[in-house]
């Protein structure tokens, strides 16, 4: 890894408005913070694997960090130019139209990323004549053959002639992979890349785009709700996981960090949800309860104080910010991590006993 991140996002914060219902349709608009306050760099050949719930605002992260989604406030940025002013045509050292054939993307729905009406071919032919004009179409083709003999698919011209329907699932995903890394890419976005595919093929695939990885020194932003699948791909890798709660980024490690030294209560409810993972033998779920707050009425002070089993009045009136777990520990946005931290000498949150699955929070 080179010292300058590829991309970097600082304070990037992503709001939605939604609109008035048929009840109150002259309402003032809900607003969900599907991204808050996010920071997050990503360097040279790494892989990030992002896990978090459904609805916890992943993927318009992800989108955000590809230039694909502005954010309303914060930045992104590419090799240290900000992708927004580079896309408004300012001033910049490194132009759009640099930054753009950089970073791609995984769809999590590869059949819905290709063309129905268009044979194969001429779907993964598209981004070369609009951002490599100077290749002849035999070098076009001769790449995209490459390409998909390298991915298994052989022989191509068998695939590359054949309409989406035509293929199958794991067939249309190594097609989507093979179109992301036709400009030679220095980051890619995989949006739940493997989640449409059988649990037969998913370590397949992560090998695959592993391998893939090291021939085009790309990097990879792994988007997955599943943490054995992080886990896999950023263990081999020697990658990070990022977890992610209702548009934070509550803790960042390595594997062995966040697998063995989970510091977060969410993380450590991942990880006991995950088959596998979980070694110790408390049958009971580290979580008080399963229901996510609204997104548009979150939760005064930390977020997941109505669903932490160690939350104490301290955590319902103040926003942990990122904090360091201990000496060599690893970013985590929790109160806990600091054991000189006035949250210790708060009294615990009151909960009713039909919203709680288990009890917690003694100062170890």
């Amino acid at each position: 890894m080179s010292n300058e991140p590829v991309v970097a996002l600082k304070n990037a914060t992503v709001e939605f408005k939604t609109e008035g219902s048929l009840l109150n349709p002259f309402g003032d608009p809900d607003v969900v913070r599907a991204v808050n306050d996010v920071s997050l760099e990503i360097g040279d050949r790494e892989i990030v694997t992002l896990i978090g719930e459904s609805g916890c605002g992943k993927s318009t992260l992800g989108r955000t960090a590809i230039g694909v989604q502005q954010p309303s406030s914060g930045s992104v940025s590419y090799r240290g130019q900000d992708i927004w002013a580079a896309r408004s045509g300012g001033g910049t050292e490194i132009s759009y139209s640099e930054i753009r054939p950089a970073l791609q993307m995984i769809h999590q729905d590869p059949g819905s990323a290709l063309n129905p009406n268009q044979r194969i071919v001429t779907s993964l032919s598209l981004p070369l004549r609009r951002w490599q004009p100077e290749l002849s179409r035999p070098e076009r083709m001769e790449r995209i053959h490459a390409l998909f003999e390298r991915v298994g698919m052989q022989p191509a011209a068998d695939f590359l002639n054949r309409y989406p329907h035509q293929l199958s699932g794991g067939e249309k995903q190594r097609a989507v992979l093979v179109r992301s890394l036709l400009l030679n890419p220095d980051l890619i976005l995989a949006d739940e890349a493997i989640s449409a595919l059988d649990v037969s093929l998913r370590v397949e695939m992560m090998d695959l785009m592993l391998e893939l990885q090291a021939l085009f020194d790309t990097s990879y932003l792994f988007i997955s709700h599943d943490l054995s699948n992080a886990r896999y791909i950023a263990e081999k890798s020697g990658g990070r996981i990022a977890v992610m709660y209702l548009g934070r980024i509550v803790e960042v490690g390595t594997v062995d960090e966040i697998i063995n030294n989970p510091q977060h209560p969410y993380t450590k409810a991942l990880r006991w949800a995950t088959p596998n993972l979980y070694g110790d033998d408390e049958e009971q779920p580290p979580i008080r309860t399963i229901d996510v707050p609204d997104p548009t009425a979150l939760p005064t002070g930390c977020n997941f104080h109505p669903r932490c089993p160690n939350a104490r009045e301290f955590c319902v009136n103040q926003s942990p910010p990122e904090i360091e777990a201990n000496d060599d520990g690893h970013p985590c946005r929790c109160f806990r991590a600091d054991e000189d931290h006035e949250y210790w000498d708060s009294p615990p949150v009151s909960s009713d006993s039909d919203d709680t699955l288990s009890a917690g929070g003694d100062h170890q």
